[in-house]
C-alpha cells in the first residue's frame, strides 16, 4: 500500500470511483448495446416491420440487468424507467442506430477505433453498476453474500441473461443459445467480479472499494478492447478454469466414463449372450426339421 501511495495511486483510484457515469459513459454504454443488437439476425427487419419491439429490445439491451435485479430484490420492474434522461437517451441513441439517413450514425459508431473507445468507456458503467448491485443487496440483506453475488452478477450482465426473453420480442426461440449453458467473458467476468465486491463489502479482502472498482475496471476494459480489436471469442479464464474444473470434477467425470464403460461390457455380454442364444435356437429348430423330414 506504501508503493501504491507512492505513486499516488490513492487519489487516482478515489477520483475514479467518483467519477460521474451519466451522461458520457452511459451513452457509450448504450451506443454499444444497441450496436450489438443490431448485429442480431433479423435485428433490422425488425426494426421496419415493428418499430415497437424493436424499441422495447433495445431497452431491454440497455436496462435489462436493472429490470432483472429488481425483479429478483422484489421491487418493480418498471422502476428503472421513471429515470426519463436515461430512457430518452437510450431511446435517442436506438433511433439514430436504426433510421439515421444513410446509416451515418451507425458507420461512424462501428468504425474500429471509435467502437474500441466506446466498448472501454461501457466497461467502466458495468464494474459501476455491478459495485452498486453488491451495494444495494447489502443494504437489504446485510450476511446474505450468495444473495450480493447474484445481484452483483445481474446487474453486471443481465442482459445476456434475459437473452431469451429478448428473443422472444424478436419472435425467435432458441434455448439453447441460454446463456447460462453458454457463459460469454462478460458474463462471467462479472460474475467473479461480484464475488470479489462481495468479499471486499464482507472485509473478507484487504483492499478499498476504489482500488478494486480502478483495477477491475482496467482489467475489464483491456480485455474488452484486446478482444473486440482482434475479434477473438475466447476467455482469459480459460486456462483458471481447466485447471480448477480438472481438480474439482475430474473424478467424477472419470467414475461416469467408468460407469458408461461398465454398461458398455454389460450390454457387450448381453449381446454376446443373446449373439449364441439366439445360435443355438437356430440349431435346434435346424434339426428338428431334419428330424422331421426324416421321418
Amino acid at each position: 500500500m506504501e508503493l501504491l501511495s507512492a505513486l499516488s495511486l490513492d487519489d487516482l483510484a478515489a477520483s475514479f470511483s467518483k467519477l460521474p457515469v451519466f451522461p458520457l459513459f452511459d451513452v457509450a454504454y448504450y451506443i454499444i448495446s444497441i450496436l450489438y443488437l443490431k448485429y442480431e439476425p433479423g435485428a433490422v427487419d425488425l426494426s421496419k416491420r415493428s418499430p415497437v419491439a424493436s424499441w422495447l429490445c433495445a431497452m431491454l439491451y440497455c436496462f435489462g440487468s436493472y429490470i432483472l435485479a429488481d425483479v429478483l430484490l422484489g421491487e418493480s420492474p418498471i422502476h428503472y424507467f421513471s429515470n426519463n434522461a436515461n430512457i430518452l437517451l437510450a431511446s435517442a441513441v436506438w433511433y439514430l442506430t436504426f433510421f439515421c439517413p444513410l446509416n451515418i450514425f451507425y458507420k461512424i459508431v462501428s468504425f474500429l477505433p471509435v467502437k474500441l473507445v466506446l466498448v472501454g468507456m461501457k466497461e467502466v458503467v458495468r464494474v459501476r453498476k455491478i459495485a452498486m448491485g453488491i451495494h444495494h443487496a447489502h443494504h437489504h440483506y446485510h450476511h446474505g453474500w450468495v444473495i450480493m453475488v447474484l445481484i452483483g452478477w445481474v446487474k453486471g450482465s443481465g442482459v445476456a441473461l434475459m437473452s431469451n426473453l429478448e428473443q422472444l420480442l424478436r419472435g425467435v426461440w432458441k434455448p439453447e443459445t441460454n446463456e447460462i449453458l453458454h457463459m460469454s467473458f462478460p458474463t462471467k467476468a462479472s460474475l467473479y467480479g461480484a464475488i470479489l465486491f462481495t468479499l471486499q463489502q464482507a472485509h473478507w479482502l484487504p483492499i478499498s472499494k476504489a482500488y478494486l472498482i480502478f483495477f477491475f475496471t482496467l482489467f475489464m476494459a483491456v480485455c474488452k478492447i484486446y478482444m473486440t480489436a482482434t475479434h477473438s471469442h475466447g476467455s482469459p479464464f480459460a486456462i483458471f478454469e481447466s485447471g480448477i474444473c480438472y481438480v474439482l470434477f475430474a473424478a467424477a467425470n472419470g467414475d461416469h466414463d467408468d460407469h458408461g464403460n461398465h454398461h458398455h461390457h454389460h450390454d457387450d455380454h448381453d449381446v454376446s449372450h443373446s449373439a449364441g442364444k439366439s445360435k443355438e435356437e437356430h440349431n435346434e429348430g435346424t434339426r428338428k426339421r431334419k428330424t422331421k423330414k426324416a421321418e
